[in-house]
């Protein structure tokens, strides 16, 4: 027996969405349909606002509804210091630690010949043409995640911007707070290493 209409592309719709298989979209859907219309409608509206209202800021990449982002135009930031991540969502983690006082600027993403995402494909031209333009920056931290593709996009970088003259770091990697050293696997224990801090 076939769903309904109405409700396979609801299943499909929710399919859509990263690490939602068929059985995790049958279960939103079927719980779409039960929930009371004015949520419904009102998470409708919210998918639709979120999409129309929202767009990536022209300096740093950032996901905002004004432009510049309200980060970009707080003169009171540190100008001297851009930290490059991968994706909007890193911003958000960033911020909520309350320690970080500079700018940002996002890649949307990272070097995946896997993927067929190349520098042309990244937020890597505005970052430039950002640095050649603001002679105030002093350093760039990048905060790729440590993958094999967040590893090479760190690298690439570094090449590119370091010819200019400006800091080039790395946020640190290594063990965790609270981790235990026989549980980590070589990676990790090899970047702690590396990492490691006079005390």
């Amino acid at each position: 027996m076939q769903y309904p209409e109405p409700i396979a592309k609801l299943i499909d719709s929710y399919m859509k969405l990263p690490g939602i298989g068929e059985k995790s979209a049958t279960r939103l859907a079927f719980f779409t349909i039960n929930m009371d219309q004015d949520d419904v409608t009102e998470f409708a509206k919210a998918l639709v606002s979120a999409k129309r209202d929202l767009h990536f800021c022209s300096i740093c990449g950032n996901i905002t509804e004004d432009d510049p982002c309200e980060i970009c135009r707080d003169k009171s930031r540190d100008q001297g210091t851009i930290l490059v991540v991968e994706d909007p969502k890193d911003v958000m983690s960033m911020e909520e630690m309350k320690e970080y006082h500079g700018l940002y600027h996002v890649l949307q993403g990272v070097l995946s010949p896997m993927e067929g995402k190349g520098p042309e494909d990244l937020n890597i031209s505005s970052l430039l043409k950002r640095l050649q333009k603001n002679q105030s920056v002093k350093e760039v931290i990048v905060a790729t995640n440590a993958t094999p593709e967040g590893e090479a996009t760190a690298m690439y970088l570094s090449r590119l911007i370091k010819p200019a003259g400006i800091k080039v770091t790395r946020l640190a990697h290594g063990l965790s707070v609270g981790s235990d050293i026989e549980y980590a696997d070589q990676m990790t224990l090899f970047k702690a290493v590396e990492g490691r801090t006079e005390m």
